[in-house]
């Protein structure tokens, strides 16, 4: 965080008054080995989302709750709601595991029919259930009948064909959501493609109930572009939130009006150390360290220079002072950074696991 950053405030809030209030709902978007307890603290410290998902936890016959997930709902840093993400297709050990969590300080429970990687929708979970809209129908309602408190679906438009989600929306209108975060591209286009905003706009209009703009949203011009084309109730960042901490709060300021503040590259340094010394945790291995730090300048680094030096150098660093030389050799200045993306491809191979908004 930086001196030119607004003040924070540290007033809990629930989701009912989120829902209720006039400015639109700014959520941090579940990501796989990312969204922990103390990723979500240092993007708070950095202004910090309006709400908070879980990682998944993932549901089948022997299924428990994941302690380090666990975590994250019990100890939540952020003063903001918590959303936790259940993945799945087993109706019976989904409804168990959503008893379960509603023993804990969680706001809703959000099923998952969106992640891309294969090794999820193989096994006809996430966005693989997409393929099965009457498993979607059951599950949605057993789901809605355990669910006491708020129920909530993540979701992409289709596997591989949007034309199923004039058909989807109709089964999500059945079963009365409280909130639906629609990804607007297929299964198959995982982050290829561009965004689908069309689809997202026509489950706002279409539905009884908020909907949440997901996909792409990579700036405070961004998202006020996505929040006038979709009138969506908000929207969900995830890529976006890795690489720029700061972008929840520049949403804000552009929102109300205010000067938006921009880092520098000093900045964004001071942002990857902090990010470093808070996600080790109790990593020992000097290179287990790096290489976990490697998968946050993933995307980090998509949005520092546009010749993909960075990032080729900062993939073959193998020691923490080799990683920080090749992160002061490119950020050490005070030019301001915009930290949008460049155009460098990323081999899906380096994504991470999970759904990254």
């Amino acid at each position: 965080m930086t001196d030119s950053a607004p003040p924070l405030g540290n007033d809990p809030v629930s989701l009912e008054s989120l829902l209720a209030g006039p400015d639109p709902i700014l959520a941090l978007a579940p990501m796989q080995d990312v969204t922990d307890l103390p990723f979500w603290g240092l993007v708070q410290s950095y202004g910090g989302a309006d709400l908070y998902y879980t990682e998944y936890f993932r549901v089948h016959g022997d299924s428990r709750l994941e302690k380090w997930i666990l975590e994250s709902i019990t100890h939540n840093p952020t003063r903001r709601p918590v959303i936790a993400q259940m993945i799945g297709n087993d109706i019976p050990s989904l409804v168990r595991t959503a008893k379960e969590l509603q023993n804990h300080p969680i706001a809703a429970i959000d099923l998952n029919l969106g992640c891309p990687a294969p090794v999820v929708y193989r096994k006809c979970a996430g966005g693989g259930l997409l393929r099965d809209l009457p498993r979607i129908d059951a599950i949605l309602g057993a789901l809605r009948d355990a669910v006491q408190i708020k129920f909530t679906v993540k979701t992409r438009i289709g596997f591989d064909d949007p034309t199923i989600f004039e058909a989807l929306l109709a089964i999500f209108a059945r079963h009365s959501l409280d909130l639906l975060t629609v990804h607007g591209r297929t299964v198959a286009e995982r982050y290829r493609s561009g965004v689908h905003y069309a689809f997202i706009a026509r489950a706002v209009e279409q539905l009884p109930f908020p909907v949440l703009a997901n996909g792409n949203v990579c700036s405070a011009t961004k998202a006020a572009e996505v929040l006038n084309l979709t009138r969506a109730r908000g929207v969900m960042i995830g890529r976006a939130a890795i690489r720029n901490p700061w972008i929840f709060t520049q949403i804000r300021q552009q929102q109300s009006g205010q000067q938006i503040f921009q880092p520098t590259g000093h900045d964004v340094l001071v942002y990857i150390r902090a990010l470093y010394e808070t996600t080790s945790g109790e990593i020992r291995q000097e290179l287990q360290r790096v290489q976990k730090m490697k998968k946050y300048l993933n995307f980090l680094a998509l949005g520092v220079e546009p010749t993909g030096r960075f990032l080729h150098d900062i993939r073959r660093a193998i020691t923490e002072a080799d990683f920080f030389q090749i992160c002061s050799d490119h950020l050490a200045h005070g030019s301001l950074m915009p930290l949008e993306p460049f155009s460098i491809t990323m081999p899906d191979h380096d994504m991470l696991a999970g759904e990254h908004g």
